[in-house]
């Protein structure tokens, strides 16, 4: 299979074009990516049952949901870093060929311990996102990343696959089990994307006229210190933190959320999460066009007031008021009904899916060439929103003993994200400002001699 290569530096269409077979390389890409998804979530769909089985409390049950996010996080970045030594499609099909021994020894697990440090192995599929990156916009121009990079996203829906198919599987008794089932898909997988997803094209079409690169010529390890000291990017990684991690951890966390809150089956619980999952994620592509079209710093603040407006209304737990009146009391009850919930949490995900394209093509104006680092950091500190938070959903439940306590906290963390963005957003206008007040004073002072 050859490769995809730009024969003509000079040839200004390259910049506006895709590569031949990226559309190819994105439909595999999203098959991908969407499978991992669904190995890296594998414990929101065992959680409940294995919860039931090992008498889990809140916090342990928590920590159960963290152990596969908690690898998935931290090792994004350096697999950015890595994306941009060795071929992002190499790295790829050594990733999903790891993933097979855990998915084979799931079924030996019956302790917490070995269920979270199997959970470590499992969470190798978490990477998944940052080659896909990598991989994904080197096929396509400046122009369409917003786009190109929502549709890779839609894979988050491979989360609904595992909320669909392993209460299935247990409903037909798989002789199997789980995990053998979900290894051998891996290997199939893995099979079809080293014979048909085409290899890595030579050049990116948006840096190729570009004569000197000053970043690629510097040390490596140097660029990596450059993008740990840039704040800017921190900022861009506290966003993802919310918009992907808060999402990542409310699918993990909302099955008992419904059944705990709402006293609803397994089964039912599950469905609600399953629509959720999949609203949130398939409105992704919409949200990368919408970056590209207005811009993603515009995208970002109004999926951050929807959000906050509705976690606002989630986090009053059920209040019963009493009012001395005149001749008798009056009992106000003050609570959110099933219905009124999930299309709060409705709203929520298909915010939270807007703004996870719109924080990306964000990265791209500003790292181009740099988007396997820039790219791996930012989602390293967002995935470990899916680590953390369900950690403090639990214990924030025990502590306050209201189940509303996650919502609470969403709330703030929201808050917290908004108010450094305001400030952010009014130190770059003041500096544009301040930078074109310099410039007409110059041409002023040019002028006069």
């Amino acid at each position: 299979m050859s490769d995809a290569r730009i024969t003509s530096p000079e040839t200004a269409t390259s910049l506006l074009m895709p590569l031949p077979q990226a559309r190819r390389a994105l439909c595999f890409s999203i098959f991908c990516f969407a499978w991992c998804f669904a190995i890296w979530c594998l414990y929101a769909a065992l959680g409940l049952e294995l919860a039931a089985q090992l008498q889990l409390s809140a916090t342990d049950y928590g920590l159960l949901l963290s152990s596969p996010v908690l690898t998935g996080a931290l090792l994004r970045f350096p697999a950015g870093i890595l994306a941009e030594k060795i071929s992002p499609r190499t790295l790829w099909l050594w990733l999903m060929l790891l993933l097979i021994p855990a998915l084979l020894l799931l079924p030996y697990a019956q302790s917490l311990l070995s269920l979270v440090l199997l959970g470590f192995w499992l969470g190798l599929a978490g990477v998944a996102f940052t080659f896909g990156i990598a991989y994904v916009s080197a096929f396509y121009p400046a122009a369409q990343q917003g786009t190109v990079m929502g549709l890779f996203g839609v894979g988050n829906a491979g989360a609904a696959l595992s909320l669909l198919l392993v209460p299935l599987l247990n409903q037909v008794n798989w002789p199997l089990g789980v995990g053998a089932l979900y290894a051998l898909l891996t290997a199939l997988l893995a099979l079809l994307f080293v014979l048909f997803a085409p290899q890595m094209p030579q050049g990116h079409p948006q840096t190729t006229l570009t004569k000197t690169q000053p970043n690629k010529t510097r040390p490596f390890y140097q660029r990596s210190k450059q993008l740990l000291t840039d704040a800017r990017l921190w900022r861009f990684s506290l966003y993802y933190y919310f918009v992907f991690g808060s999402f990542l951890a409310l699918l993990l966390w909302l099955p008992l959320y419904y059944m705990q809150a709402y006293q609803l089956s397994a089964a039912d619980a599950m469905a609600f999460t399953l629509f959720f999952v999949t609203t949130s994620s398939m409105v992704r592509a919409l949200g990368g066009w919408l970056a590209d079209r207005y811009g993603g710093r515009a995208v970002n603040w109004s999926v951050f007031w929807i959000c906050l407006i509705c976690l606002f209304i989630l986090s009053y737990p059920p209040t019963s008021l009493v009012i001395h009146g005149i001749q008798k009391e009056v009992v106000l009850e003050i609570n959110i009904n099933l219905w009124l919930f999930t299309a709060l949490i409705f709203v929520i995900g298909i915010a939270q899916g807007l703004g996870r394209a719109s924080v990306f093509r964000t990265i791209y104006d500003y790292y181009p060439d740099q988007m396997g680092a820039a790219g791996g950091m930012v989602a390293a500190i967002g995935a470990l929103g899916g680590c953390t938070l369900p950690l403090l959903f639990g214990l924030s439940q025990d502590l306050l003993g209201i189940h509303t306590a996650c919502f609470m906290l969403l709330y703030g963390v929201l808050a917290f994200c908004m108010i450094l963005m305001f400030f952010a957003n009014q130190r770059e206008q003041y500096q544009r400002e301040l930078a074109a007040a310099r410039a007409h004073n110059f041409l002023l002072e040019d002028g006069s001699d």
